[in-house]
């Protein structure tokens, strides 16, 4: 037995190994394409479904899908009705690897022993020979495609022996009589090695050496699509409650469509002729199956997508939709770093809601030099607290981020990111600078005189608008918003010069108290400083498109 067990373990972990290699190199190749499924995505479930399968025919797992969709759900870049249609795209998706694997049978030119040695042997040439990182991409993708048919191939040789087994194949003719047994192997195998596309090489290395008969395949290929679902459960422990419903999801969703295709099978089995799910099933036969089974549980599911959802909320205790305070982070989940060029979108976009906190602080520290609102002071300060433990976490999983297999853009942003985070939280403190100051006026009884107040109010509006511009290029990679950043960031180098100049004269010739004059000079150094913060932001829009003409001679216009 030790003869067939070892060598089938052996074929297994090089499918499994083969199709992550594969997988790694498909994920690199598309890294910028797989960053769109979070622009491309609406409330439309037909998008969601086309975006699921094509998504998992990239990374060749349903179960890795689902858990980047438990991601998404926990870090709020997706709702539970675009989740829904992402996991029935997911389910279709899949059934890509048995076709890749059954091509032996219906293409004979790509059958394991022929293809497999010249798919390593040519991914290697490119290795050694390729300099760029395209091309290792692109051999590892056929290197992966390469091993994953010798695992098939040396599974498929292993269990040759067991064709006159009759044990084993008394098993599977029970498996076919009691559809419960074949639904708990395909389901318990699944959940096991938490690979669906695995499991799948499993039956389809069993059924190409004839032990698999139609009517047990059928059963097994449902249990499938419910093992699958362990992954997303798992995956969902210690996250939020919505992220919980992706899970439930999940599991009513395919445990409903294998109810009712087991129940439609039972008939086809009971009514047609007998002999029909007697036969031996062949590779492609599973591969039609299991696609027909995934396309019709979904045309038949998408109606009742709706009851889905509204049965995982209650099931999970959601009455409505969470709410978090800003501390919490909204775009980071670690379980997004499974696809590193969707988990930096991700702290792109916490970078950017960092940004939009920071601004709201310091907007609202200026607002303090004109009223002293002590309620105001103290939430400037508490948010401050707010901002360090935002751009602390986003720190720590950039770094991490840094740690993973990244394309050289994605590797490039990650750096910037972390510059950026950095300018962040000195504004942040900048903020917090502008209101001790205004604390500092009320305690000693100091007012601005109106031209003082009038002349921090232009270059304040000044200094937001240049950090406003500089948000905006980051966030819609727009270089238009950078340049006019650079145009208001020296404007406001201009002000700072002139106001810090007028200022010394109003001193010199005592038109203005000595501490005053000290409080309105810090003050300048404060939003000039924030300004400069603000182009270090820009930059990171301008570096990215360096390439392009030469920006720097577009006219300014409509600066906001």
């Amino acid at each position: 037995m030790s003869s067939i067990i070892i060598p089938f373990i052996g074929g297994l972990a090089m499918f499994i190994y083969g199709m992550n290699i594969m997988a790694d190199g498909l994920q690199n190749a598309a890294g910028s394409k797989m960053k769109k499924i979070l622009e491309v995505l609406t409330q439309n479930k037909l998008m969601g479904i086309v975006l699921g399968a094509l998504v998992t025919a990239i990374i060749q797992s349903s179960s890795a899908t689902t858990v980047m969709v438990v991601g998404f759900v926990n870090a709020g870049l997706m709702n539970l009705t675009q989740a829904i249609s992402v996991i029935m795209g997911a389910n279709i998706g899949t059934t890509i690897t048995g076709w890749l694997v059954s091509a032996g049978e219906w293409a004979k030119m790509f059958s394991p022993a022929t293809l497999a040695p010249l798919a390593v042997m040519l991914g290697v040439i490119i290795t050694l020979m390729g300099k760029k990182a395209k091309s290792k991409d692109v051999a590892g993708i056929i290197i992966g495609f390469g091993i994953l048919f010798i695992g098939m191939n040396t599974m498929s040789d292993a269990v040759t022996p067991l064709r006159e087994s009759e044990v084993f194949k008394m098993a599977f003719v029970s498996m076919g009589a009691n559809p419960f047994l074949g639904i708990l192997a395909g389901a318990g195998v699944t959940a096991i090695i938490q690979s669906s596309s695995a499991s799948q090489g499993i039956l389809l290395s069993l059924a190409s050496a004839g032990l698999v008969p139609t009517k047990a395949a059928v059963f097994i290929i449902m249990g499938q699509n419910i093992g699958t679902c362990v992954t997303a459960i798992m995956s969902s422990v210690g996250a939020n409650k919505n992220a919980k419903c992706v899970g439930t999801m999940h599991l009513l969703f395919n445990i409903t469509g294998s109810i009712i295709f087991s129940l439609l099978a039972l008939v086809v089995f009971a009514k047609a002729d007998p002999s029909l799910g007697e036969g031996i099933i062949t590779m492609t036969q599973i591969s039609a199956i299991h696609t027909v089974f995934n396309i019709g549980t979904t045309v038949v599911m998408i109606p009742l997508s709706g009851i889905i959802i509204k049965i995982a909320m209650k099931v999970n205790g959601i009455k409505k939709v969470e709410t978090t305070d800003e501390s919490q982070l909204v775009h980071l989940d670690k379980r997004m770093m499974s696809t590193p060029s969707v988990a930096v979108e991700g702290a792109k976009l916490e970078t950017i809601r960092l940004g939009r906190i920071a601004r709201d602080n310091l907007f609202m520290a200026l607002a303090t030099l004109k009223d002293h609102d002590e309620e105001k002071i103290a939430e400037v300060k508490q948010r401050e607290t707010v901002i360090n433990k935002v751009c602390d976490s986003i720190s720590e999983y950039l770094i991490e981020l840094c740690m993973l297999h990244l394309n050289d853009k994605d590797n490039e942003m990650v750096t910037s990111l972390l510059n950026t985070v950095s300018d962040m939280e000195r504004i942040g403190d900048h903020a917090e600078n502008v209101v001790e100051l205004a604390e500092q006026m009320n305690q000693e009884g100091i007012s601005f005189s109106e031209m003082a107040l009038a002349e921090l109010e232009e270059m304040s509006k000044a200094t937001l608008g240049s950090y406003d511009n500089a948000i905006k290029a980051l966030e819609l990679d727009d270089v238009s918003y950078a340049i006019k950043t650079a145009f208001l960031e020296d404007e406001v180098d201009k002000m700072e010069k002139a106001l810090r100049a007028g200022h010394i004269t109003r001193l010199s010739n005592a038109e203005c108290s000595v501490n005053a004059g000290i409080h309105f000079l810090d003050l300048l150094g404060n939003l000039e400083r924030v300004s400069d913060h603000a182009m270090n932001i820009a930059q990171v829009v301008l570096n990215e498109h360096r390439t392009e003409k030469n920006y720097h001679d577009e006219p300014i216009l409509d600066v906001e």
